[in-house]
């Protein structure tokens, strides 16, 4: 077959040379199209729920939110693992499926349990569904702050709720925008003790008569002549004015409104979270992706959409964009790949023109790198896969075996060629390059057979393990059977272009290959006499180099630079809103003289949409890095010495954000390593909490060692 395969090229050598442009021109455009991420596809199917329980304590919303959500919901076919996190007036919930289950099947099996557990819930507690979202999928921090004190905190926040948000989110592949920070609206009325006794009104009166305003109702239709008209009776709710002429009872005949028994504000929501940004207030702006989006286009997108936004916003307003940008990462990344590639050839290249010593020979086998590329990234597209750190890397491993069959193909039919012209009676040349490349074709495909076995077994590695090696093995092995395609079709079309023009030269050794012969026969001539010595000492080296391995460090991936960093901050449980804030500042602060920082983002608590139920003695401050400068461990070690030093008594956790994402996936916490503690008695496993981590503590290469728990809130009961 293989025979077959190199007479058909070489009998319809045009058509060979077509396909191959073809491939060139469409696997360009494709690559141009192709989506870019820093991961492949590694999303776990994973519904989550969160539900609002203003007022109730963590063990008020364990027992009586969440526990009754998490009965109903272990049932569903396909769940692998429920976890929950109870907190001050909210239940989050994770049900994470098996892989490849559709996430919208899933959704749909959860809205139906949700609805039946909701009658197990307390009055006018309704959970819901977050929305689709990407592990990764927090791709950009924006922030908003007046740089003058011009605009208020409270105007900051609405200009992000009504002007941004809403713009963002019509852009296709935004998942979720989240802000925290400022002041969030809202319209309070703030009753009178002494004036609702004096008018002798209830407060579940006056409640019912509140919830009935800012509506409008109808009035049916009026006939007058000809025409009818639509009765509309107006009540929607405007300004502050309206709120206080609403009529809310009679007393002795004589109407009572809102302003003869309330004070009416325009002022913030009660806090659980805030925001700040290089030690400065401010709104801070999270946006989350949908799965599948292009990181890259999407982030500019929205940089788009934020360029429109900007003429129309007031005097002073600033809005930061460069907070945090996976965007830049992944970057940063596919360049660095996309160096190491093009390094590579060009390495390849002069490898080639150092043993080989001839232009034409050099370009022939070097064709099969870029057109087992370009298919490869055919294959991407077929089968929805993207550019990222994982494909780019089998790529960059493939890239010296792609040359081996055709450098075979090419040596041996240039050999054969000089041969055929010192012949009486030369052979035509098609029917030489035929033989030569059909006279060691069976030896190059067994070899490249064997090497593509030795990545099979990565299809059969399960759950996230198989979602980021698969892809790998799939670059590689694309690219390894492309190149052998070229080597049977491409590479002998080509030979038959360019090495039967003109005189074929004798072709001799160059300088460097006659060195390394001669090194090699010295080795030789040295080696064999001493067979047994060679094996000993081989025997040694094995045995040395298997002792080795159990001292060897083991991760699941590779520390990243992400060229940002993330720092939390835990201060004891029950800590208010205002004492965090102070300590975020302090921190922030202490954080900005590392001179290697750019800038540093804090969220403290928690934001009215988000999933995270940090209670409010949680900060967490996003990092970003200056080029250059010192090693990151090194930036990074300060940091926690400094922050550790300079404000005692508080935790402490130090990583990366994308790191911190796997992380979560993995143990369910921000934190590579996870202990469990499991029982009924909270108070019982708060001990055994602290016991274990005086116990492991002093563990070398522990850093961050932290309890994460509610902890004993201070109540008042």
């Amino acid at each position: 077959m293989l025979n077959r395969i190199i007479r058909f090229a070489l009998n319809h050598r045009l058509l060979v040379i077509a396909a191959t442009a073809f491939i060139v021109v469409y696997g360009a455009m494709t690559v141009r199209n192709l989506p870019i991420d820093v991961f492949p596809d590694i999303n776990k199917p994973t519904v989550t729920i969160m539900t609002e329980a203003h007022g109730m304590a963590p063990e008020e919303v364990e027992t009586r939110v969440t526990f009754p959500i998490e009965s109903y919901l272990n049932g569903l076919p396909g769940v692998e693992r429920v976890r929950s996190q109870s907190g001050i007036g909210l239940s989050a919930i994770y049900v994470e499926f098996e892989w490849n289950t559709d996430i919208y099947r899933n959704r749909q099996l959860v809205q139906e349990k949700l609805a039946l557990a909701k009658e197990r819930l307390p009055k006018d507690i309704s959970p819901v569904m977050g929305p689709v979202s990407s592990l990764m999928g927090q791709i950009q921090q924006i922030a908003l702050y007046s740089e003058d004190d011009s605009v208020a905190p409270m105007e900051v926040r609405n200009i992000a709720e009504w002007v941004l948000r809403p713009r963002l989110m019509t852009i296709p592949g935004v998942a979720q925008v989240i802000s925290i920070g400022g002041g969030l609206k809202q319209f309070q009325i703030l009753l009178s003790a002494e004036k609702i006794n004096k008018f002798q009104l209830s407060l579940e009166h006056i409640d019912k008569q509140l919830a009935q305003i800012s509506q409008n109702t109808t009035g049916g239709f009026i006939e007058k002549g000809t025409q009818e008209f639509l009765v509309r009776n107006i009540g929607v709710v405007e300004t502050i004015d309206d709120i206080k002429n609403t009529m809310i009872g009679l007393h002795f005949g004589k109407p009572i409104f809102v302003r003869d028994v309330a004070q009416v504000l325009e002022a913030p929501r009660q806090k659980r979270g805030d925001g700040s940004f290089n030690g400065k207030p401010s709104v801070v702006v999270t946006i989350q992706k949908q799965p599948g989006a292009d990181t890259v286009t999407l982030t500019r997108h929205i940089e788009d959409a934020i360029n429109e936004i900007k003429p129309s916003l007031p005097k002073g307003l600033v809005i930061n964009t460069d907070v945090f940008k996976q965007a830049n990462f992944i970057e940063a990344s596919i360049k660095g790949i996309q160096g190491k590639l093009k390094f590579g050839t060009i390495l390849v290249f002069v490898v080639l023109f150092l043993f080989l010593a001839n232009l034409r020979m050099s370009v022939i086998t070097l064709t099969a790198i870029p057109v087992s590329f370009l298919v490869t990234a055919v294959v991407f597209k077929i089968f929805g896969l993207s550019v990222n750190t994982m494909t780019l890397g089998g790529l960059a491993i493939a890239i010296g075996e792609l040359v081996d069959d055709s450098i075979v193909d090419v040596e041996n039919v240039f050999r054969r060629l000089r041969e055929n012209t010192r012949l009486a009676q030369p052979q035509s040349a098609l029917k030489v390059i035929y033989e030569a490349s059909s006279e060691i074709r069976n030896s190059i495909v067994l070899a490249t057979v064997i090497i593509a076995l030795v990545f099979l077994p990565l299809f059969n590695l399960t759950g996230l393990e198989g979602r980021l090696f698969t892809p790998l093995a799939i670059a590689y092995l694309t690219a390894l059977i492309a190149s052998l395609v070229v080597s049977l079709t491409v590479t002998p079309v080509l030979c038959s272009y360019f090495l039967t023009k003109g005189q074929l030269k004798e072709h001799h050794d160059t300088k460097f290959v006659q060195v390394l012969k001669r090194w090699d026969r010295q080795i030789l001539e040295w080696s064999l006499p001493r067979s047994n010595l060679v094996i000993s000492a081989t025997v040694v080296l094995l045995v040395a180099a298997l002792s080795l391995v159990p001292f060897m460090w083991k991760d699941f991936l590779p520390q990243f630079n992400e060229g940002t960093a993330m720092v939390g901050i835990t201060a004891p449980p029950g800590t208010s809103l205002t004492e965090s804030n102070e300590l975020g500042r302090q921190a922030e602060m202490i954080l900005l003289e590392t001179k290697e920082i750019k800038s540093v983002s804090r969220r403290t608590g928690r934001a009215e949409l988000d999933e995270h139920a940090m209670g409010v003695n949680v900060s967490e401050m996003d990092v970003d890095f200056h080029k250059g400068g010192r090693p990151k461990d090194v930036v990074l070690a300060e940091i926690r010495e400094n922050l550790k030093t300079k404000l005692p008594g508080v935790g402490v956790n130090i990583g990366q954000p994308i790191g911190h994402l796997i992380d979560h996936m993995l143990s369910g916490v921000n934190a590579a390593i996870a202990i469990k503690v499991f029982g009924p008695d909270l108070t019982t496993l708060r001990e055994k909490a602290v016991e274990l981590r005086e116990a492991i503590q002093s563990t070398p290469g522990i850093v961050d060692l932290r309890i994460e728990s509610q902890g004993l809130i201070p109540q008042v009961k």
